[in-house]
């Protein structure tokens, strides 16, 4: 006899497949902290990158009925960013897709690239990699294109979603 699953929170929510909107709070999308509001302090200087989710802060509903909506969040040194980077920072955080631009296979590396000495966020399925600091542009490898970017805010000490996407979210299509 099989176990009947209960049913996860946000699964099959009205609201749950909506990309991520202005107000949005960002939440800890797995691990032993999943679901749980991200605040600022909660994030390390330098990385390394948790994965999160948009959630409603009205219904609390997260987004996750579409992995597009899924981010890393990544705290980086404001001096570090360049200008366009640091507009979309919140205090020097950030946040990109965590879906390659190449391939559409999730982002899961946080290393030193192939280039240079910063850390870098890396999809291992075919070695690109992106720089925070610089709108997550492609530094490496065959993706044709930079992630896109979530702008962030902080409200009430959580960080908030300032606006949506900036760029194409997803792998290139074939064709």
């Amino acid at each position: 006899m099989l176990a009947s699953r209960p049913a996860a929170a946000g699964e099959d929510q009205p609201g749950s497949d909506e990309r991520p909107q202005k107000a949005d709070v960002l939440v800890v999308s797995e691990g032993e902290h999943e679901g749980q509001v991200i605040e600022p302090q909660d994030l390390k200087p330098g990385g390394p990158p948790v994965r999160a989710w948009p959630k409603d802060p009205k219904t609390s509903v997260i987004r996750n009925g579409s992995r597009l909506n899924e981010v890393l969040v990544v705290m980086i040194d404001p001096a570090e960013l360049d200008d366009e980077t640091r507009a979309r920072s919140a205090d020097g955080i950030v946040a990109y897709s965590v879906i390659c631009s190449h391939a559409g296979c999730p982002v899961t590396g946080w290393l030193k690239g192939a280039e240079g000495d910063n850390d870098v966020l890396k999809c291992f399925c075919h070695n690109s990699e992106f720089d925070p600091r610089q709108s997550a542009q492609v530094v490496f490898g065959p993706a044709p294109r930079r992630l896109a970017a979530l702008p962030l805010a902080t409200t009430g000490g959580s960080l908030t979603v300032a606006a949506t996407f900036v760029g194409k979210v997803g792998g290139q299509q074939g064709g």
